[in-house]
C-alpha cells in the first residue's frame, strides 16, 4: 500500500478517524473486514478460555484445532481491509485516465471494467471468511467454556453483519460490470454463499443458545 498505513498498524481511534473522514477509504468494505477480524478474535478468546482448562480436557485437542483456524481468519480478514483499499484505489485511478480519443476511451473503459471485477472479488472473499467464522461459532458455542460463550454469540452476530456488509460492496460493483458472464457467475456465487449462511447461522445460533440457556 506504499506509504499508506496498514489497517493492522493503526490504533482503533486512528482507524475510526480515517473511517469518519471525508475520504472514500477506508470505507464499508474495510469496516466489514475489520468487524470480521474482531469476530474471529472473539472466537479465539473463547477457545483460549477453554483449552488448558481441566473441566474441558475432553475437547482440548478439538479446540486447539479450531484455534488455528480462527487465528488464521483473524489475520486474513484484517489483511482484507487493506486489500479493499487497494481495490477501491484501482477503480478510482481509472477515472483519471485520459479520454480525449476513442482509443483512450476504450482503454479507460477496459481498465475500469477490470478494476471493478477486482473490487467485486475482494469483498466476496471477506464474506466467505466471515462465513468461516460463523461456522466456528457452532462447535465453539456448543463445547467452549460456558462462562464466555456469550462472546462466541457476539462473534456470530458481528460476523453475520460483516458478511452482509461485504456483500453490499459485491452487489454495487456487479451493478456496473458489463461482462454478463462475470455478473452471472458472481451473482450465483453470492446466492450460494447466502444459502450456506442460512444453514450455518441457524446451527451456530442453536449451539450458543443451548449452552447459554437463552435466546440470541
Amino acid at each position: 500500500m506504499g506509504d499508506i498505513q496498514s489497517t493492522g498498524d493503526m490504533t482503533v481511534s486512528g482507524f475510526l478517524e480515517a473511517l469518519a473522514a471525508r475520504s472514500s477509504t477506508p470505507g464499508g468494505g474495510g469496516a466489514a473486514a475489520v468487524s470480521g477480524s474482531m469476530a474471529a478474535a472473539l472466537i479465539s478468546m473463547v477457545i483460549n478460555f477453554t483449552a488448558g482448562s481441566k473441566k474441558y480436557a475432553d475437547v482440548e485437542e478439538e479446540m486447539r484445532r479450531h484455534l488455528v483456524v480462527s487465528e488464521g481468519l483473524r489475520g486474513e480478514l484484517l489483511a482484507l481491509a487493506d486489500r479493499d483499499v487497494e481495490a477501491f484505489n484501482a477503480v478510482s485511478a481509472c477515472y483519471g485516465m485520459p479520454k480525449a480519443t476513442d482509443e483512450e476511451k476504450a482503454a479507460r473503459t477496459a481498465a475500469l471494467q477490470e478494476a471493478l471485477k477486482g473490487a467485486t472479488r475482494v469483498p466476496y472473499l471477506t464474506a466467505e471468511k466471515c462465513l468461516a467464522v460463523i461456522e466456528l461459532a457452532e462447535p465453539v458455542g456448543a463445547k467452549g467454556n460456558a462462562n464466555v460463550v456469550s462472546d462466541a454469540a457476539t462473534a456470530l452476530h458481528l460476523a453475520t453483519a460483516a458478511l452482509h456488509s461485504a456483500l453490499v460492496n459485491v452487489n454495487i460493483n456487479l451493478k456496473f460490470i458489463k461482462d454478463e458472464a462475470f455478473v452471472a457467475e458472481w451473482s450465483a456465487k453470492r446466492d450460494d454463499l447466502l444459502a450456506r449462511l442460512a444453514d450455518v447461522h441457524a446451527r451456530a445460533v442453536a449451539a450458543c443458545e443451548q449452552t447459554l440457556g437463552m435466546s440470541l
